[in-house]
């Protein structure tokens, strides 16, 4: 049985100063290993999308009345709280698996030799938008399920989902300076697809503030609008999502663009005709709370590769130090 190694005075102090510096002293994670800790973070950020959503779906928005404890004498869901308090403390406590995907990419990528800066402010911008998320839940609960503060729990769950794509990208690819591989006018296309999925993005979540699923089964306030009108406009902006995409598929083809923007483009595509006739079905079937289900997860997928067709049309290569020669980069292709 191999022993625990004991630390000396100077290394405690150090330890306490800054535990990830000790950490890093003694862990070198491959490349790999970041990679996979970034993504496991994206896959929590997604699932917790889905979990908050299942709250709503199944009523159990006030399962526990009250926050940061379930009821006013304890912490945990009790009996009395039934079905409903076990599904919203369910989704509380993955709050806390969700920290620990966090805290795991955050430790492998300042851990990584050469230690990359950027990638770890990335895991910890990641922490205080859950942080914050966590806190802003916590005032949905106790002012009744605001329909307001409900679009602004998910929107906040979407500026996670960007972070956390962004982190896992940029753990694929070096610390240069990013190289355009197509052309401005491309990449202005690319920023308009991206302002037009948010858009459409901030409109579900009027179409779900104002619809029938308000979370509970009590008196919940709703959005004082037509949301049947509101679904029409969602699902025009969803259309001029799929032009645009297409628009630019045709585009990156006629100018023989390299191929990774060419498939995140087609791959969005494909994404976006599914989450369309998905989105269609539930609202011909009068919103099935499993067909909402699909479609919320299917949103928070269509964001990631929005903004990985975003990230694919530049290159970063790596820095490497003390190399002889007149530059000091080696391109690193990045794969999906």
């Amino acid at each position: 049985m191999v022993g625990v190694p004991k630390l000396n005075r100077a290394d405690a102090r150090a330890a306490l100063r800054n535990p990830l510096a000790l950490i890093a002293d003694r862990w070198s994670p491959d490349p790999r290993t970041v990679r996979r800790a970034a993504l496991a973070a994206l896959v929590m950020s997604v699932v917790i999308v889905v979990t908050g959503g299942a709250v709503r779906l199944t009523g159990s928005g006030l399962g526990c009345p009250t926050w940061p404890t379930c009821t006013e004498d304890s912490l945990t869901t009790t009996r009395a709280m039934g079905f409903h308090g076990v599904v919203e403390f369910g989704n509380r406590m993955l709050t806390y698996v969700l920290c620990a995907a966090v805290g795991w990419a955050i430790v492998a990528a300042r851990a990584q030799k050469p230690w990359r800066r950027a990638l770890t402010r990335l895991g910890w911008a990641q922490f205080w938008v859950v942080m914050g998320n966590a806190v802003l839940g916590g005032v949905v609960v106790l002012v009744g399920l605001n329909p307001y503060t409900v679009a602004a729990h998910f929107l906040l769950s979407s500026a996670l989902i960007a972070v956390a794509t962004l982190m896992w990208q940029r753990a694929r690819e070096g610390d240069g300076a990013p190289r355009p591989l197509v052309g401005a006018a491309v990449r202005q296309l690319v920023w308009v697809l991206v302002a037009a999925s948010a858009l459409l993005i901030a409109v579900g979540t009027v179409v779900t503030g104002a619809g029938p699923h308000a979370g509970d089964s009590s008196e919940v306030e709703r959005i004082p609008i037509d949301w049947e009108n509101v679904a029409k406009l969602h699902a025009v902006l969803a259309w001029i999502v799929v032009t645009l995409t297409f628009a630019l598929w045709f585009v990156l083809k006629a100018v023989d663009a390299p191929k990774e923007p060419v498939a995140r483009t087609r791959e969005l595509f494909v994404v976006l005709l599914c989450q369309g006739a998905l989105g269609y079905v539930q609202y011909f079937t009068h919103l099935p709370e499993a067909l909402v289900a699909a479609h919320m997860a299917g949103s928070a997928v269509m964001w990631i590769w929005v903004l990985r067709v975003l990230l694919s049309l530049r290159e970063r290569p790596a820095l490497v130090a003390d190399l002889p020669g007149p530059s000091a980069e080696v391109t690193v292709a990045s794969r999906a």
